[in-house]
């Protein structure tokens, strides 16, 4: 819950203008600007966003915004399930599974979040609530669907903290998810799993050479388009 319609007109001018953000970046901004990322994000290859997305088509759910809407404003992708939407409003596995078959069914790319937080992990919990996370996606969406999401592995502990998870420990956790993808899904290699945790410029290139790291979930680091700006640079390198 960043921005202002004077911030977001530098930051998003200022991406939109730089070649390094390529064709394989997108925005999620907060609902009301909408109208005006897309208009700034015209004519660039930056894909627009939104953060949430109803599991309700419409009807009387005041204050919800449906996948339907986002895709009149131009919106190509939803975050689902994110760590603070299930942990702040209560948001549980079937919502999230609903919430991405709703963005698909409107023609979005669900960008599916999963990940543990810290007393999770210190219990050795974390592949068993990650594969929880991510069976609930799968009894919603049926495997073949699962080929028209994006994942991405945020460790609670890791956001907005500073603190990252090693390259080891994101190795482990996206190795298991592929392995997942290929026991569910026909087209598992083509998914791509996306790392959310302090990713920042001086540690996104140690990241992106890490085994089925796809890309980045960027949070803080957004902010600041020089910041981010590298982290798409760092991306594209990891891929050429």
């Amino acid at each position: 819950m960043n921005g202002s319609l004077a911030a977001n007109e530098a930051l998003l001018g200022e991406l939109a203008s730089s070649a390094a953000a390529g064709g394989a970046c997108a925005v999620c901004v907060p609902y009301p600007y909408l109208a005006q990322a897309r208009r700034c994000l015209e004519g660039s290859a930056i894909a627009l966003g939104a953060q949430d997305v109803s599991e309700y088509a419409a009807g009387a759910y005041t204050g919800e915004v449906s996948g339907a809407m986002l895709g009149e404003f131009g919106c190509r992708y939803a975050i689902v399930g994110h760590s603070e939407r299930r942990a702040l409003f209560g948001e549980d596995d079937a919502t999230v599974g609903r919430k991405a078959q709703a963005a698909q069914a409107a023609g979005l790319v669900p960008i599916v979040c999963v990940g543990e937080t810290l007393a999770e992990r210190e219990a050795g919990e974390t592949m068993t609530v990650i594969r929880r996370q991510l069976d609930a996606l799968l009894q919603v969406l049926g495997g073949d669907a699962l080929a028209g999401v994006v994942l991405a592995y945020e460790p609670v502990w890791a956001i907005g903290t500073g603190r990252s998870a090693t390259p080891a420990q994101v190795g482990e956790v996206h190795g298991a998810v592929r392995a997942w993808l290929r026991a569910h899904c026909a087209q598992a290699d083509a998914v791509a799993i996306l790392y959310g945790g302090s990713v920042k410029p001086d540690n996104a290139a140690e990241l992106f050479a890490v085994a089925d790291v796809d890309g980045a979930l960027v949070g803080g680091a957004s902010l600041v388009a020089n910041d981010f700006l590298a982290i798409c640079r760092a991306a594209a390198d990891a891929q050429s």
